[in-house]
């Protein structure tokens, strides 16, 4: 098994580039498969989710160039070809429930399919609203995961109600093909909808490419139908939950730092990392960029809701652990159904550098007593940002050990040489 050992620091590099948003990166892909025409995203995320995303999109017909972290994608208004074959996805949720909502509009059957882990994470709620709008999508197992089988009934329209309370993802799909649907749209958020930035973000890019959604309260939306985006050269900006890592560098260490490439005016969720890192008494400034300066001392957060930004409440709960006295996060029950059951992930982890932890159905609370600390071997789960969260914590803490860190590809490839580039040592041990 491949582990890799973090040796502390006590300085780092003031400014650093993270690669491009996941989130806009596959929002962008989809739209722009979509589209009339060319497209060309510059900044893109190369990571194991974008390429599983542009190989399916091959097969489908949709011929996609890469230069770099530059993607020309050539749109041909939504018109694709039978793949003649299932469709794989790995374990990227976000392609699976966005190309499940945009292969409603193929006209043919087919199947997506993903890794053992995908076929576990639920997708019923999207595959219902799909149904009620025309569609003909099931379960393949009829246990409401992956492998997911579309017929060849075409998005009608009409008026759906839709779940938001696993996902706000189901909601961002529906969102993103309703301008392809014969009629008009009206979706109907029935529940609590959780992780509100990510749908801004999802109406964020569809204005850029040309379709209105009239937004009443994110609890109704309607789109007209028989709409089409056209393609646009689109910069994808820098991802903020990966930036989370290292804003959280300084932090731990009462440094300075500056991620250059996510604007303070980012519809990102994670930028709001920023206002619990000040509420843990760093200095935050948000001029032309985004610069964090840690505190001698972090400040425990006491009752905390972080339903807003899950990704980023990974980050903070370890952080937590550095802080003396309780942090209590809550409202992030759907960190359960992500590449693996984080909560009770974070809890085994941070349990074993001696933290004291204790489990909620929607949350951790984290009694944080810095100086009992030590390190452990850290399992990742295959799980990508339980390796960069404890990662990070190594910069810190002596003694911590990554098991198979590789498990970073899936978003952030560079995770471990970028670590070292601002000047945290990573060895394999």
């Amino acid at each position: 098994m491949e582990r890799y050992e973090i040796i502390p620091t006590s300085r780092i590099a003031e400014t650093h580039a993270v690669p491009g948003s996941k989130s806009y990166t596959n929002r962008a892909l989809t739209i722009a498969a979509l589209a009339r025409g060319p497209s060309t995203l510059y900044g893109a995320l190369e990571s194991d989710d974008t390429h599983v995303a542009r190989e399916v999109l091959k097969h489908l017909g949709v011929t996609v160039e890469q230069h770099g972290s530059t993607f020309v994608v050539h749109g041909h208004q939504g018109e694709f070809i039978d793949p003649q074959q299932p469709l794989f996805l790995g374990n990227s949720g976000t392609a699976t429930r966005f190309f499940t909502a945009m292969l409603t509009l193929a006209g043919f059957p087919c199947t997506i399919t993903g890794n053992a882990r995908m076929q576990e994470r639920p997708i019923a709620d999207l595959l219902e609203a799909l149904n009620q709008l025309g569609a003909e999508v099931t379960s393949v197992r009829g246990n409401g995961c992956p492998p997911v089988r579309l017929g060849a009934h075409r998005l009608r329209g009409g008026t759906a109600m839709i779940s938001g309370a696993i996902s706000s993802q189901f909601l961002s799909a529906l969102l993103m093909v309703s301008p392809y649907a014969e009629q008009d749209v009206t979706l109907v958020v029935r529940d609590t909808l959780v992780s509100v930035p990510y749908v801004d973000l999802t109406l964020d890019i569809m204005a850029r490419f040309g379709a209105e959604v009239a937004n009443d309260g994110y609890r109704r939306f309607i789109i007209r139908g028989q709409q089409c985006y056209t393609g646009q050269a689109y910069t994808v900006e820098g991802d903020a939950s990966s930036a989370t890592y290292f804003w959280g560098l300084a932090a731990l260490l009462g440094q300075s730092m500056c991620v250059t490439n996510v604007p303070p005016t980012s519809a990102q969720g994670d930028v709001r990392f920023l206002d619990v890192l000040e509420r843990m008494g760093c200095t935050v400034s948000r001029g032309e960029r985004l610069q964090v300066r840690g505190p001698t001392q972090l400040r425990p957060l006491g009752t905390i809701d972080l339903n807003a930004l899950p990704d980023a409440a990974m980050t903070v709960a370890v952080l937590a652990a550095f802080c003396q006295g309780e942090t209590r996060i809550m409202n992030v029950a759907n960190l359960r159904v992500k590449e693996t059951d984080r909560l009770r992930a974070l809890t085994t982890e941070l349990r074993k550098l001696g933290v004291q932890v204790t489990e909620f159905p929607d949350g951790l609370q984290i009694n944080g007593h810095p100086e009992t600390l030590h390190g452990a071997e850290i399992a990742t789960y295959d799980d990508h940002r339980m390796a960069m969260c404890f990662g990070m914590a190594g910069a810190r803490l002596p003694g911590i050990r990554i098991q198979e860190p590789g498990c970073v590809t899936k978003t952030y490839p560079g995770f471990w040489e970028d670590l070292q580039g601002v000047g945290v040592h990573v060895q394999q041990v």
